[in-house]
Parts: C-alpha cells; structure tokens; sequence
C-alpha cells in the first residue's frame, strides 16, 4: 500500500479523498493556486505546494507543476478528483512514465472514453445501446445547421471531450443550432482545450440514470447499481438519489451488464460511471462514460456500504476487488443535493463572496438515519469566481426513499449560510414538490416546473399558520424579556394576552396567544389551535421545536421591524402587530422597486466574452445582447423585448459585478 499520495485537485473533493486516505493510514499532499491559499483541503492534508496563481489554467490543470509537486514531496501515487486533470490522458502518461502510480483508470481507457465520438463506436461495438446521432467532426455553424436537420430536431450539441454540462446545448430550431455550436465550441475550448463538436438526437422526456462501475487489474469488474440524476440545470446535475425510483430489476441489471461490458471492451480498472439517458418506456441509451470518480458517489457509498475512494486506492496498488457482483445489494435509500453559490432567483446564475455563515447540519451516522455533508469551504472562507461554484453536497440516507426525502427536508432547513447567493430555497422547494415526491421526473423538471424560473415558495394554508404561530410565540418571548429587563412583570403561571395580527408577507393571520411555562398556544380565527414547544431563546438563529404537534425547524433572522423566517424554501418577513397597529400599517404607501426595464445588468459577477449589438440598433425580443463569462460557463443575455440601443457602457474582456449596467435602451 502506499505510504504517501497527492490529490492534483482542490474543494470538497481533495477534502474527501483527504478522509479515505487518513482511515487508510496513508499520507497525503494538497495542490493549491494563489485563491485556495488558506482552503481547507489546504489544512486538511499532512503536506500542501503552491502551484500557481488562481486560474486553473495557470495552477491546476498545468501538468508540469502538479508533477514538479509530486517529485518535491515524494508522492508515491497521485488522487485527481474530477474535473481539471481527472481524465487527461497525457497527465496519467506523465505519472507512468515517472513511476507514480494514476488513482484512476489506464491512459488507454481515458482516452478512448474521454473521447465521445470514439466511445459511442466502442460502445455500439460492446452491444450497448445508444443514441443515433452523427459521429463525425463538425467544422462550422452552417455544418452543424445541416446535420441537426438530417437528424431532426430536438438535438444535443455536446462537446467530445466535455463533462459536467459544459459544452453542451439542445437546440430546437436551426438559429438555436447555428448559436449553440459557436458557444459549447468557444466553452469546449476554454475548458478542456480541446473544440471538437457533434450532435446527437435528443430524447424527449428523458431521465438521466447512470450506472457506477468499479474494476480491478485482475479482471474482475462489478455494477454498483445506479444513481437517478435528473434533475439538472443547464445540464449539470443539482439532485441525486440512489436507487432510481423508475427502473425494475429486468432493466437495472441489464443497464448494468451493459456497463460492464464497455468497461471491460476498453480494459478498465478504478471507479467509473456509465451514464444512459432513459426513456419513459424504460429504453436506455448510452450517453457517455467518465472514468473518473463521479460528484454524486457518495449515494452509492449510502447504499452499498462501499468507501469508493478507499476501493480506488486499493486497485491502484494492484488489489483484488474485496467482493463479487453477488455480494453488492441495494440497502436502503440515499438522496443528494447539490448546495451552490448561485441565485436560484436570478436563474441560477454564479455568487462569488465571503461566507459571514457556514453551519451545516450536523452529520448522523445511526441503523435508521443518516445525514453526510461533503464539503470544502468553511465560515468565513471566500466563494471565488475562478472555479466551480459547488459548497457542498448534502446527503441523507433512510432505509426508504419518503424517508429520505424527509431527512433531507430537514437537514436542510436546519443548514445556515449566509453572505452569498446559494440554491438553498430551491433544494428544499424540490423536496416537497408532488413529482418530485412522487418519483415522476425527467431532465426537464426545472424548466417545466419552473418555466419563468424560480420565484420562491409559498407554503400551505397550514404551513402558514404555523409560521404565524412560531412568529407569535417569539413576540411573546421578547416582550417577557422587554418586561424583565424594566422590572415591570411579574411571575404568573398563565398569562392571556391581548390579541395580535400577523403579517407574514402580504397575508395576515389574526390570532389569540396564551403563554405558559411549558409555551405558547396559539388560536387563530377559525378557532384552528396550534401548540409551540420549543426551547428556542432570543439570539438563536434556527427555531428548532413542534408546532401543532408537528417538528419545525425555521431559520430565524431579526431585523428592523419584523423578524425573516425561511422554512422548507420559503422566505418571508414576519411583522406581528396588535390589531390597532395593523390597522393603522394599512394605510401607509407601499414602497415600489426602481425602474430597470431600458437597461442591461449583468446578472452575475463575471467578464465580458462579447457585444451583439452596437449603438443606434434596433433589437428584437429575445435578440443576443451580449456574452458574460462565470465560473467557466458562458451565459447569453438576451433581449427582453424590443428596442433601439442607446448606450454601451462595457466591452470585451471587462470584468463586471452583479448589476453593473452592460447597455442602455432608448
């Protein structure tokens, strides 16, 4: 076994491999660029090298520096995470030709599947199912025009060597296509070097399901059953689970024989995965493989009880598979998600800044309960625009998926983050979406369900009486500290207070309060009766307790005037008011937002790729205005409607905050 690895990756992954390889005994060396000088997976590890300033591709992804960090500390083997150097053939020739051992799959095997137009001929080789497309190179915008109308619309322009839904586009029309060759080519080029396109017919009502697959270098290879990744924004996966809730057991082994046999047709060891797009009659086609460990493994580990990084390590030194394919079973369910620095008001787009807050919920390892965060970031720590906006991922584990899902309901309404734009709200707005619950997804969930984008949630009828009665129940605590604090109360062991109304958001919720030593009892108008029992005290920031019977856990937040509660992806600003007050707060005006409808904001921190148009021009609804670049995806602002420009305030290789205004409209 080895003695000492290096991890040629940065974030939550260099953390986790960081942990495996600690249980293992194993010593480990971190990589880090100007940005993650004080990173945690910095701290982390036994042994850390500067190898750059902060772009990847002047630090991460530059194979020279990661080998110059190798040979200073010794490393005797070499853990890339995903992404950056994780599946670059010529990094894992480099290893081989210094002696040091590549934590991942043969040269060979990347390369044949780093590939997807060479993979998709393997694989239709190896009698895996997959989708008809044209395998050829595209030289230009008018080509690719030409082939998506052979193949039919809708089609997928991906790029061949992608990943992670960078470089990919679906195109409807022939505009769309011609747009979308030009961008996943200039988005293929900048992050992975490498422009090459094709295009493949895109299957309507679609679920991403993929299969883990783990292989030794003395041929034994397993399936480790699959994940559902369907839920994805552009193209880039945001919720897991495993298993999927639509496949059978017919159609789950035989996706993953079919997985084995492309990793075995292409000499595979180490963890990959194969990923299928499923139709709704259960037809499977292959996708693409990425040999590499996968952001979503750890619902796999949930389920088999299987540490991939540690089976990735054994194989590199040339272990045996500890199992056979008989031994792996699927025990219980596992439900991920994705937490990230972007605005899910503001159409996902990227959030860079500091984090005032970061307290996670705190991990259970327990027979009927799980909760796991993988993360690589830390209170206090920055959110930088140079790489991707991941903060962690958020896990739960029940021995059934309803069980899950309420696990990971409440884990996160119990995560706090503060200080950037972060996806929270819509994670938990999931969660207690019907077809969602339900299991009825596709990779268009979020487009269909959310077609003018994410507008927060509001709760029930029900769940807004409970929001009330916790709002009322904190009024009646601060008021007894007010009347503690000027000596004006005295001990009673049941106190009826006059009436209130509460205002949260734009409804109100007349109620009657009751306090006594064991709480609040809260009787709205309808006569409904809520009882709040909780230990919750002025300062804390999440209300942990039971209202009506039923657990709560609100976050808890006061400021002027009212105090804002966010509870399953809801956000709203409580205010309660005796009835004279409410009263009177109904006859002020209310306070109308700035007219922003003649300019262009730059939604997200970022530079500047492009400008469509130029002064004096005439735009149409839905025109391209302008290219801005965040965290290595390139975003196209359109027109909002019609109109003529009157001023361009930005060009070209400018850097932008969010809001700084990129045109304005006459």
């Amino acid at each position: 076994m080895f003695n000492k690895i290096l991890i040629a990756n940065r974030g939550e992954i260099a953390c986790r491999v960081i942990k495996s390889a600690r249980k293992m005994g194993i010593e480990t060396v971190a990589v880090y660029s100007d940005a993650d000088r004080n990173a945690l997976h910095v701290k982390m590890a036994d042994e850390a090298v500067h190898i750059g300033p902060a772009p990847a591709n002047q630090s991460y992804i530059v194979i020279d520096k990661v080998m110059t960090a190798i040979r200073a500390t010794g490393a005797e083997a070499v853990h890339p995470g995903y992404g950056f150097l994780s599946e670059n053939m010529k990094f894992a020739e480099a290893l081989e030709a210094e002696g040091v051992a590549f934590i991942g799959p043969p040269s060979g095997a990347i390369e044949a599947m780093g590939d997807k137009i060479t993979s998709k001929k393997i694989a239709q080789e190896a009698g895996v199912s997959t989708v008809p497309g044209y395998m050829g190179l595209i030289e230009d915008a008018d080509e690719a025009v030409k082939i998506s109308r052979q193949i039919g619309y809708p089609v997928m322009i991906k790029a061949s060597a992608g990943g992670g839904g960078k470089g990919m586009r679906i195109a409807w029309t022939d505009e769309e296509a011609r747009e979308g060759f030009q961008s996943s080519k200039n988005e293929a080029a900048s992050s992975f070097g490498d422009d090459r396109i094709f295009i493949e017919k895109f299957v309507t009502q679609p679920r991403h399901i993929e299969i883990q697959v783990l292989a030794d270098s003395h041929g034994n290879c397993v399936y480790l059953h699959e994940r559902e990744c369907s839920i994805q924004r552009r193209n880039q996966k945001v919720i897991e689970e495993a298993p999927s809730p639509f496949l059978d057991e017919e159609t789950r082994r035989a996706m993953g024989e079919q997985a084995v046999a492309l990793a075995k047709a292409v000499g595979y060891t180490s963890a990959g995965t194969v990923e299928f797009i499923v139709d709704g009659d259960k037809n499977f086609y292959f996708l693409e493989m990425n040999t590499r460990l996968q952001v979503e493994h750890p619902v796999t580990e949930l389920i088999t009880g299987i540490d991939l990084v540690e089976q990735m390590i054994r194989v590199a030194a040339g272990e045996k598979l500890p199992f056979k394919q008989e031994d792996l079973k699927i025990h219980g369910w596992a439900v991920e998600s994705r937490l990230y620095a972007e605005d899910p008001y503001r159409n996902f787009l990227p959030s860079i800044g500091r984090l005032s807050r970061y307290r996670p919920p705190a991990e259970v390892s327990e027979p009927t309960h799980v909760v796991r965060n993988d993360t690589g970031v830390y209170e206090g720590g920055e959110i930088s625009m140079y790489y991707d906006p991941m903060i962690a991922k958020l896990c739960t584990w029940a021995p059934d998926r309803s069980r899950a899902i309420e696990g990971m309901r409440n884990a996160l309404d119990a995560f706090e983050l503060e200080g950037i734009g972060h996806n929270l709200p819509f994670l938990s707005a999931v969660m207690d979406h019907p077809r969602f619950v339900s299991g009825e997804i596709t990779t268009a969930f979020i487009a269909e369900e959310y077609p003018d984008g994410f507008e927060g949630v509001t709760p029930s009828n029900g769940g807004m009486r409970k929001l009330a009665a916790v709002a009322a129940h904190m009024k009646m605590l601060r008021e007894a500290r007010a009347a503690q604090i000027s000596g004006a109360m005295q001990h009673h062991a049941r106190r009826v207070e006059p009436n209130y109304v509460v205002f949260l958001g734009r409804k109100t919720f007349p109620v009657h309060v009751v306090t006594t030593d064991e709480g609040t009892t809260v009787t709205h108008e309808d006569g409904t009766v809520d009882e709040v029992r909780s230990d919750w005290t002025l300062g804390d920031v999440l209300f942990r307790g039971t209202v009506g019977g039923d657990e709560m856990i609100v976050k808890v937040n006061f400021g002027r005037g009212g105090v804002r509660l966010r509870w399953r992806g809801a956000e709203m600003k409580a205010v309660v008011r005796t009835p004279r007050q409410a009263e009177l707060a109904a006859m002020m005006p209310e306070k109308l937002p700035p007219d922003t409808s003649k300019l262009l904001l730059c939604p997200m921190p970022g530079l500047v790729v492009s400008i469509a148009v130029e002064e004096g021009m005439e735009v149409q609804e839905g025109q391209a205005l302008a290219t801005v670049e965040a965290m290595k995806m390139e975003n196209i602002l359109r027109a909002e409607r019609k109109g003529i420009v009157k001023k361009i305030n930005a060009v070209p290789g400018a850097s932008l905050a969010v809001d700084d205004v990129i045109m304005e409209f006459e």
